[in-house]
């Protein structure tokens, strides 16, 4: 059994003729330990899978099961649970408290789950060591997502889902995280997932989950994924 599986998942928004089709039987696994890409332009549908195996959003039909557990069948108060306890976020935008210091947002997280990593731990191990007591303000766009990665990783979470963790960062930047994130599956063993409309980034993982107007219309799975040092875009 894989460690993530989505199987002939559907969701719907509006109704009737205003009806959209946002996942149209979707279907893929990831294994334990693996990065995956969840590869598509925009409106692909690729971000409300990715809130779907988040819990932040249902599905309609379909089965959606992480590390064995039905979580499609999860009522709001069992969805509250495995957002806690599993799931880290990482998103575009950081998502950073602006009034608290790297180090005080990446303890908000660890105050929330009961056995969670040491938040200067963390902070030392994204290499911002010296940045802890400031402010988001005072941090580049590169050192605020740093500082997202660490409050997600500091859950110890099983599943880190990535919503185009790149997409604000000049290029050099990107490349640093990528990396950050790349690390954490193969050091940590987090399951990794990242969704992304960059192609060029596809190489650096483990499997690749296409996906065009609401459908995933193909899977590719890579046994050699490349370094993040040698992709270009």
């Amino acid at each position: 059994m894989a460690y993530i599986e989505m199987t002939n998942s559907y969701k719907r928004y509006g109704s009737g003729s205003s009806e959209i089709v946002a996942n149209n039987g979707v279907t893929f696994s990831i294994e334990k330990g693996e990065l995956a890409i969840i590869l598509g332009t925009s409106g692909a549908g690729k971000s409300t899978v990715l809130n779907i195996l988040g819990g932040m959003d249902t599905n309609d039909e379909g089965i959606v099961k992480i590390d064995g557990q039905e979580i499609s069948k999860l009522s709001k108060k069992g969805l509250t649970t495995y957002r806690r306890n599993d799931v880290g976020f990482v998103f575009q935008f950081y998502n950073l408290v602006p009034n608290l210091t790297a180090k005080e947002n990446v303890e908000l997280a660890s105050e929330i789950v009961t056995d969670s990593l040491n938040a200067e731990s963390v902070l030392k191990k994204v290499g911002l060591q010296g940045r802890m007591n400031n402010f988001p303000a005072q941090l580049s766009g590169g050192e605020q997502q740093r500082v997202s990665i660490a409050r997600a990783v500091a859950k110890k979470p099983k599943i880190l889902l990535c919503d185009e963790p790149t997409g604000a960062l000049d290029y050099k930047t990107g490349k640093q995280v990528l990396q950050l994130l790349q690390d954490m599956c193969r050091k940590s063993g987090v399951t990794v997932v990242i969704v992304t409309h960059n192609g060029m980034i596809a190489p650096i993982a483990d499997r690749v989950i296409h996906m065009h107007d609401a459908k995933v219309n193909k899977i590719e799975v890579n046994p050699n994924p490349s370094d993040i040092a040698d992709i270009e875009w």
